[in-house]
């Protein structure tokens, strides 16, 4: 029993160690361009954004490392706004009632997006939660950011300073 314990760990944790291989990519291309309802009470279409450097976060209420994430999100978004940065959290459930009853609790000031049909979640072929897609000014696909570990914050700040300065 113990034996076959121990080949189930090591089996996850190569499991693990290629995953992490992939948790960084870096993109090429033209984001491709969708519009969805907003937690702000309006539409809003990701074109309009051109000339400011774009992160989407795709998350659902029930990802542990999303609620994490979250108020660091909320940080950055404050932070770099000003200069140029707009943070889109793009829920990816069905009933965006679970993604408003998680923002009463984790409450943000950048706009939640609901794609309840998971349309642009399939667009832009997103495989885990939370996983995070930087758009550089001028609406290309720059980099790609699956999964939440605390630090990855850091990746992120790096990230937005690159593509803030590209831009100018």
């Amino acid at each position: 029993m113990k034996r076959l314990l121990f080949v189930i760990c090591l089996s996850f944790l190569t499991a693990a160690g290629a995953s992490a291989k992939e948790k960084h990519v870096d993109l090429k291309g033209p984001a491709k361009d969708f519009t969805l309802k907003s937690n702000k009470g309006k539409n809003i279409q990701l074109s309009d954004l051109r000339g400011r450097v774009v992160m989407l976060n795709f998350w659902a209420s029930w990802c542990g490392p999303c609620r994490q994430e979250m108020p660091l999100l909320d940080q950055l978004s404050q932070r770099y706004e000003a200069a140029g940065f707009t943070l889109l959290g793009v829920n990816v459930e069905a009933d965006q009632k679970a993604a408003d009853s998680l923002l009463k609790e984790i409450p943000v000031s950048f706009p939640v997006l609901y794609d309840p049909t998971s349309k642009v979640s399939e667009m832009y072929k997103v495989e885990a939660m939370p996983s995070t897609i930087m758009i550089d000014c001028d609406g290309n696909l720059n980099y790609l950011h699956r999964g939440y570990v605390p630090g990855d914050e850091k990746i992120y700040k790096k990230k937005i300073k690159e593509l803030i300065r590209a831009c100018k």
